[in-house]
């Protein structure tokens, strides 16, 4: 008589193939949507391993704590859209057009990355403790900040910007103005009325948030009608 094949649970099929480098991506892809869903109260360490389909134990060993692999995986969402940040060369570019790639990017990252701005608003939640206790994430932004001010000083040389801008400054409001319309797109959408997820609003929106960002950028020859003088 012959014996039924033994079907190996396909969690163990796919730890006996993995090397530890793919297991530790496969884990962090999991704890990033586990994470952008329910936050780090939420989160369970049992369903990050079912989704990435390995054992629990290894979240321990690859992480440690849940606290762990939460500053992970928030280092690893920054680590991605810094990383596509520096491919766009913007020091190879003529200042506006380098500006305006760099706000272009940043909307399409977080429409295309909602995930981002979960976790960015969970963390908020949270006082920032894990990114304050993150030497990465702090090292994170320098270069960023560093690129941003040489492109507002070429600008500026050429008669295109201001030249009061501070690069903290206009990278800030470049965030608020793009991560607001996707953090709260829901509550704004039903305020109005409007379909602000649609695919042509959000084209709209993108448009309205270039030409708005490079006009504050741009030298005013006088004040504007209406606005108070300072002398």
């Amino acid at each position: 008589m012959r014996r039924p094949a033994t079907t190996t649970p396909p969690s163990r099929r796919i730890q006996g193939r993995r090397d530890p480098d793919s297991t530790r991506r496969s884990l962090l892809e999991a704890a990033i949507a586990e994470f952008s869903e329910k936050g780090l109260a939420g989160a369970r360490v049992d369903e990050i391993a079912a989704r990435a389909g390995v054992n629990k134990q290894l979240v321990y060993h690859h992480f440690g704590t849940k606290e762990d692999l939460y500053a992970a995986a928030l280092e690893e969402v920054y680590a991605a859209i810094r990383t596509q940040e520096q491919a766009l060369r913007l020091s190879q570019l003529p200042p506006l057009e380098a500006m305006e790639r760099l706000v272009g990017f940043s909307f399409d990252y977080l429409a295309k990355h909602p995930e981002f701005v979960a976790i960015l608003n969970d963390e908020n939640q949270h006082g920032a403790r894990h990114v304050r206790e993150s030497p990465r994430l702090m090292a994170m932004h320098s270069p960023l900040v560093d690129l941003l001010g040489e492109t507002l000083a070429r600008g500026a040389a050429e008669g295109l910007f201001r030249n009061d801008l501070d690069p903290v400054d206009v990278y800030i409001s470049i965030a608020g103005i793009t991560y607001f319309y996707f953090s709260n797109n829901h509550t704004l959408s039903a305020i109005f009325g409007a379909r602000l997820g649609s695919k042509a609003a959000v084209a709209r929106r993108r448009r309205h948030t270039i030409d708005f960002v490079l006009s504050a950028l741009r030298p005013q020859s006088s004040p504007p009608k209406g606005s108070l003088s300072t002398s």
